[in-house]
């Protein structure tokens, strides 16, 4: 599909069809990123996304994740106590 790049006050831009956005399933923020001569565009990532929400149910659930005794080598073999 081809499309022109157009001025956006001080800037330039392009106009996405509604139809790639519902495809891609984009919306909100996205990031930009360059490789080679072409423009990528992908949904900006939130890595801790829903988080608190998780950790709420996991601790009315009496989930042992939370607060569970976790240890590994170093703390076994190497951490003075």
């Amino acid at each position: 599909m081809k499309t022109q790049i157009v001025t956006i006050g001080n800037s330039q831009g392009i106009r996405i069809p509604k139809i790639l956005l519902e495809q891609s399933k984009l919306s909100g923020e996205v990031e930009l990123e360059v490789r080679g001569e072409s423009i990528i565009i992908t949904p900006t990532r939130k890595p801790r996304q829903n988080w608190d929400e998780t950790f709420r149910q996991a601790n009315e659930n009496d989930n042992e994740i939370i607060g569970s005794d976790v240890q590994n080598k170093f703390d076994k073999d190497e951490w003075e106590w």
